[in-house]
């Protein structure tokens, strides 16, 4: 298994996964072009795609959806509750709906249903390998056993809750990022490593950075206050517009 964070953040997010020989996208906030550009910094043609997983329709997670499936015509993997958002900026489009567990091209994806200010949004469990969630207000502990000793967990770790408190963002968003539909913070998410990780992790990569409210120091901070980091071979704070490097369990 390889993958790699194309794009991180509330500007476009996107991250590649192959298993053996199936390769696939988590999501496509970013440009067409700007995908092309980064599959191909990694040898991958992006006609070899063949499929796009959707965690929730937010626009910095479905925008460059139009272009990319115009030109490449993937199927798209979403929940019944997701098609009309989709259909209003695709049309008529091919998709699959998910399931609690589903096998494609006999890659696993079991589905963990996360909370955000969207009707449904979701992360997986890829595997049994990598942990991929982002844009949630929490972690239910019903998916704890499941997703415990994963070798790659991919996680969002949003916000200081201090430079929050403190920024500019306006009162009512403040409450909405700080809320169980919202984001989780620097500290919530480490907390749910320092809980998760086992002798078979090996990579922690952090996500979705708020560039207001957070910064790549506060965030290797508040995580290594609550791991060891000899426990994980690595770990890797993501960047909107840099791809992360290519990692391989």
């Amino acid at each position: 298994m390889k993958t790699t964070i194309l794009a991180s953040g509330s500007k476009g997010n996107s991250t590649f996964v192959e298993v053996d020989n199936h390769r696939f996208l988590i999501d496509l906030g970013v440009s067409c072009r700007y995908i092309e550009k980064k599959l191909k910094e990694i040898n991958i043609e992006p006609k070899s795609i063949k499929n796009i997983l959707i965690t929730h329709t937010h626009n910095d997670h479905i925008c460059g959806l139009p272009s990319f499936y115009k030109k490449y015509q993937p199927t798209i993997y979403i929940l019944p509750s997701m098609l009309k958002d989709l259909k209003l900026i695709l049309g008529d489009f091919k998709y699959e709906f998910f399931s609690e567990s589903n096998i494609i091209d006999e890659t696993l994806i079991e589905i963990i249903k996360t909370s955000h200010d969207k009707e449904e949004s979701i992360g997986f469990l890829i595997n049994n390998k990598l942990v991929y969630i982002t844009d949630t207000g929490y972690i239910n502990k019903k998916y704890f056993n499941l997703i415990k000793n994963k070798e790659i967990y991919i996680l969002e770790s949003n916000h200081d809750v201090e430079m929050l408190l403190n920024g500019k963002y306006y009162y009512h968003l403040k409450q909405r990022i700080l809320s169980d539909k919202g984001h989780l913070s620097n500290k919530v998410a480490s907390q749910y490593l320092s809980k998760l990780i086992g002798e078979q992790t090996k990579y922690i990569i952090l996500v979705h950075l708020s560039e207001e409210n957070n910064t790549e120091e506060r965030v290797l901070e508040t995580l290594l206050s609550h791991i060891d980091k000899n426990n994980v071979e690595k770990i890797i704070v993501a960047e909107q517009y840099d791809r992360t490097e290519l990692v391989e369990v």
